[in-house]
């Protein structure tokens, strides 16, 4: 009933917002200037704009309009990985890594040239940092210099994938000599040493279109066009991203013209733009995934330690009614950590292996576990929203289906700064909603992640044939066999019930018709600044 009252209460305030809008005269005249693009997004995850310390949902975006990549991938084409600032590559002679020949004539912002010196600088600046993005490359052995425009990463295990990791924005090329004087170190010092992150909240010392002028937590983050961009001149003069937290006050911004873009918004509050003459709703399938971790360490909780209590968890919860009701039919569900489009993972398998909603099920694994008048846990969750839906919402709609099984979701929401730290230092006393972005476009890092550092979150240990599957699927070459060890990989996720995936979104964002040229991706960076321009 709870769950109703509240979705009741949501589609109210919405209708109730787009009926005085309509009343409204158009505000397109004291909209932004038209050589400014605003974007409304809940920034609130946002806690460092370093390349190097990158690990969050939004972050990724602005760092690719103020950076760019030595490769990159297309918007919709998440297979084919295309040349950015290398103009090719290819395999050096012993096999063991891969050589890239930059791109003549691209500058910085300052207007120095990129060299095969800068390219060196950023990638060793991650792997010493030792940050997060610096797990994703750990099979990386060196960066050897070759002459000014060219440059050898060579690898410990030249099985591993490394061309879809580096099309990320974590490993963004940045100006050696700008980001040095600043702070930066890019030797084995660094972890302890380097200084540049608190200059690089605020500033940036890219190749990408836009320059960051500043950042100011869950308020706005600043971009102006940068003049000396290879590609010519960007579309806008400045960028402004704005923290709306509320979905309701981006829809409100969006219809008079206060924003340009609008990327939260509730399935409701799209409906209400279907007839809007000045608004389009661009949609993209994301590889994003929204899911709930749950511990296994029986200090935190003893119920929880036990296999058969975890899985009743997956077994109860209603997950068509999460996509239905809450995310309005836009999204899909992958079996485990391997969204739907990548190789391995698709909608049937998810019918054949993952979980379902089915209460029977869920009561008899609960009596298995000597728990069948069920048993608490405490439920976290940021104080936020992704793709329109609020963790809050989510977490109650969770509360009732489990409470249906005898299991007590005791809910706890808490800011996203401290989520995440509690998160990631392994001190989540329950079970933690939240989501997954691709650090890059590659099954690999998806997988390893869920046996290496998110298994250290959960108080797993995963055993090594697990472990063995995803290295052997990473290094298979055919496709077919390949994804017949991601099936292998996913049923033991499922099995152990750590990681309880719950929707794969398809993006739906409001974009004023003002605006032309903007991409939606979900490769990890949300959107495309690069083609974006003011409409003709």
């Amino acid at each position: 009933m709870i769950f109703r009252s509240v979705r009741r209460r949501a589609f109210l305030i919405a209708t109730a917002i787009g009926a005085v809008l309509a009343a409204l005269p158009s505000a397109s005249d004291a909209a932004a200037p038209r050589n400014t693009l605003v974007i409304g997004v809940d920034t609130s995850d946002t806690i460092t704009l370093d390349p190097a310390r990158m690990s969050q949902y939004t972050p990724p975006m602005t760092l690719k309009a103020a950076y760019e990549t030595l490769v990159t991938m297309d918007p919709g084409d998440y297979v084919n990985v295309k040349p950015q600032l290398a103009a090719k590559w290819e395999r050096t002679a012993d096999g063991k890594g891969y050589r890239f020949t930059l791109r003549d004539g691209v500058k910085f912002a300052s207007g120095d040239v990129m060299t095969a010196e800068d390219v060196k600088f950023s990638l060793d600046r991650v792997l010493n940092l030792k940050d997060q993005p610096a797990q994703y490359i750990a099979h990386v052995d060196r960066i050897e210099i070759v002459d000014p425009k060219t440059v050898d990463v060579i690898l410990k295990d030249p099985s591993q994938p490394i061309l879809t990791i580096l099309a990320a924005p974590a490993f963004s090329i940045y100006e050696k000599k700008i980001v040095a004087q600043h702070g930066g170190l890019s030797d084995a010092s660094a972890k302890d040493a380097d200084k540049a992150t608190q200059w690089l909240d605020q500033n940036s010392a890219g190749t990408g279109p836009y320059k960051i002028a500043g950042w100011e937590r869950n308020a706005t983050i600043q971009l102006v066009k940068n003049p000396n961009y290879w590609r010519g001149q960007p579309g806008f003069e400045r960028v402004v991203i704005r923290h709306i937290g509320d979905s309701a006050a981006q829809l409100l911004a969006v219809r008079r013209g206060d924003v340009d873009i609008a990327f939260n918004l509730i399935p409701e509050q799209i409906a209400t733009l279907k007839d809007n003459p000045d608004v389009v709703v661009q949609r993209e399938p994301s590889l994003d995934f929204v899911y709930m971790a749950v511990t296994q360490e029986p200090e935190f909780n003893p119920a929880l330690a036990k296999k058969q209590a975890r899985q009743a968890i997956g077994y109860a919860i209603d997950y068509d009614g999460i996509r239905d009701a809450l995310v309005g039919g836009s999204a899909i569900r992958p079996v485990s950590f391997l969204p739907i489009g990548t190789n391995g993972s698709t909608e049937q398998l998810t019918r054949e292996i993952g979980f379902r909603q089915d209460l029977d099920k869920a009561k008899q694994l609960l009596a298995e576990a000597g728990l069948p008048d069920g048993f608490s846990f405490e439920l976290s969750y940021g104080n936020a929203s992704i793709v329109g839906v609020s963790y809050q919402l989510l977490a109650q709609k969770i509360q009732s289906d489990l409470a249906r099984v005898g299991i007590k979701a005791n809910l706890n929401p808490m800011d996203q700064v401290n989520l995440r730290t509690q998160f990631t230092t392994n001190k989540s006393p329950g079970g933690v909603l939240t989501f997954w972005n691709p650090p890059a476009v590659e099954n690999q890092l998806w997988a390893s992640a869920t046996v290496e550092r998110v298994a250290r979150r959960v108080h797993w240990q995963p055993p090594q044939e697990v472990k063995d599957v995803v290295s052997r699927a990473a290094a298979e070459t055919d496709l077919q066999k390949q994804a017949q060890l991601w099936r292998q990989y996913q049923k033991a996720m499922v099995d152990n019930a750590n990681l309880v995936i719950l929707f794969q979104p398809i993006y739906q964002v409001a974009v004023r018709k003002r605006v032309a040229g903007f991409q939606l991706t979900g490769a990890g960076w949300m959107a495309d600044f690069s083609t974006a321009k003011p409409a003709q």
